[in-house]
């Protein structure tokens, strides 16, 4: 039975994360809104009259987690099916999919997230193993960075010309258009009902997880219009996260699709290059462990046109980009845009740049005069950063370095939204505030509270929604309650913190991310007023 959205809740007996009162215990929410938020004292003027009590418990309200870039099919297809990302031995995920495989009951087999980088074996499946684990089965499995996948003998034979193909590979992984190709081809053989299941999936756990705002990066590249039609459906349908949807297509074709479908923006996944691990993110210098700069999908004349349009139509625009030469092509291009229609003009459009991880001060300082929101993913830092990570070996340990600097975006004035990348990375919001606050590059750090406004607010200001995102009278009642330890105040620089802890600072806390804490456990989360998960142990 849906809630009804017209009730007055009373939250009190704990801690409310709210600049309105940074030392408030209780929260008074009617209907869709926030009407106020205090001290219990205060709150027993209400009590009353209200629908509900919700006694906290000493635990934490704070607004719910936006996650600012997610595939929601592939997510739960992986949290539902075939998911290789634990598997740590090249042997192990080939007795993984075998298992997988014996399950097959027509369609297309679909999994995720092998990491060669982490086997001993240090190589991908051959096609021949791939084969001999999966037998007669059409079988895809992408990368963990979905820049690359695999394909059995039974999924490739479904795609006319592949080997023709830019990327094609006889007996190993796929890249480029060949890989989009198998992609296609297996997320067709999807029955409505497999995309149905993997859908709710996805959004019954980021519910789970306070998320309470799911950004979808689709596209024809990356799934399919009907795709997006039915996650966009699913969402209105069913008491769960918003989804806003992004369509990353090129050209007036692009604009028009993204409208029929109600998209937001006609970006997101819109690939100028693409990653690392791969060996496609496009690079000024040459990989480390790679004769070759990567590949460039679109240039900056082509940039350029895209923005304008969309600038034009009023949408936005957005794009992939990783490879320091990728994020420079955007960069002139929109600057292209912005020189024949206006910089204002541009800068109000808020156009986006997913991943932006090789910036450097010349590119950063660009990000902010164009206004481009950097859509980025800390977790990629946790999984792949440090002296002995991907990156380092990719890039050299000085360019690895480098990369996913939050310090230098946030003193620069580039606005942050956080996301997941879902399935790349798992939706594991509080992990995602850890892993931008406990950088893998001390210099690139930034505080908790920073991290989590990018995480929340930060989502909301990448839609236009200034308002959102936030605890305050009037403001969207979508908020999350936490069960969790004591309340800190965390920053790079011990001298902040000290003074945030203050009590004359009244600087609110958040939960304690030091690495090895337990993180905190989601109670409740509401959107927009309804309740879309409750725990119920």
């Amino acid at each position: 039975m849906t809630e009804r959205t017209d009730r007055t809740v009373l939250l009190r007996g704990g801690n409310v994360y709210s600049p309105a009162d940074p030392f408030a215990t209780a929260m008074l929410v009617e209907g869709r809104h926030v009407a106020w938020v205090g001290s219990d004292g205060a709150a027993e003027a209400y009590a009353d009259t209200v629908d509900e009590i919700v006694e906290l418990d000493g635990a934490l309200v704070t607004p719910a987690f936006v996650d600012a870039h997610v595939h929601a099919t592939s997510t739960g297809l992986a949290l539902t099916g075939l998911d290789l990302t634990d598997y740590r031995s090249l042997a192990e995920a080939l007795d993984r999919t075998a298992a997988f495989g014996a399950s097959f009951a027509g369609g297309a087999l679909i999994g995720h997230g092998w990491d060669e980088t982490r086997w001993p074996e240090h190589r991908a499946p051959a096609l021949a193993e791939l084969d001999a684990a999966a037998g007669d089965v059409p079988l895809y499995l992408s990368r963990t960075d979905v820049h690359s996948g695999l394909a059995t003998s039974a999924l490739r034979a479904l795609v006319p010309g592949l080997d023709a193909l830019p990327g094609y590979d006889a007996t190993g992984p796929l890249t480029r258009d060949a890989h989009h190709a198998v992609r296609q081809a297996a997320l067709a053989h999807l029955t409505p009902a497999q995309r149905r299941a993997a859908q709710h999936a996805t959004l019954r756990r980021a519910a789970e997880l306070g998320i309470g705002t799911l950004h979808e990066c689709a596209g024809p590249q990356i799934s399919s219009a009907e795709d997006l039609a039915a996650l966009l459906a699913l969402a209105a349908e069913t008491d769960g996260p918003e989804v806003y949807g992004y369509w990353g297509e090129l050209g007036p074709e692009g604009i028009e699709t993204a409208r029929r479908l109600g998209a937001v923006g006609a970006g997101g996944d819109l690939f100028v290059d693409g990653a690392l691990g791969s060996h496609t993110a496009c690079l000024h210098d040459p990989y480390t462990d790679a004769d070759h700069t990567g590949t460039a999908y679109l240039s900056a004349a082509e940039i350029a046109e895209h923005v304008t349009a969309c600038t034009e139509a009023g949408l936005q625009a957005g794009f992939h980009a990783i490879g320091d030469a990728a994020i420079a092509a955007v960069v002139e291009g929109v600057r292209a845009a912005a020189d024949k229609l206006g910089l204002d003009r541009v800068k109000a459009a808020r156009h986006r740049v997913e991943h932006a991880e090789a910036l450097n001060y010349e590119t950063l300082a660009a990000f902010a005069e164009l206004g481009l929101t950097a859509s980025v993913q800390p977790a990629f830092d946790a999984a792949w950063g440090g002296p002995d990570g991907m990156y380092a070996e990719r890039l050299g340990a000085d360019r690895a370095a480098a990369l996913n600097p939050f310090a230098a975006m946030l003193r620069t004035g580039v606005p942050l939204a956080f996301g997941s990348d879902a399935p790349v990375t798992p939706l594991d919001p509080w992990g995602t505030v850890r892993a931008a606050a406990f950088h893998r590059t001390p210099e690139h750090r930034i505080s908790v509270r920073a991290a989590f406004t990018a995480h929340t607010r930060g989502g909301h200001r990448a839609l236009g929604h200034d308002a959102d995102g936030v605890l305050v009278p009037g403001a969207v009642a979508s908020y999350a309650v936490w069960a969790t330890g004591d309340l800190v105040v965390q920053a790079p620089d011990s001298r902040v913190a000290g003074w945030s802890t203050d009590p004359r600072s009244g600087t609110p806390g958040l939960p304690d991310l030091t690495p090895g804490e337990p993180l905190p456990v989601c109670l409740r989360t509401v959107v927009r007023g309804r309740t879309v998960h409750r725990r119920t142990a």
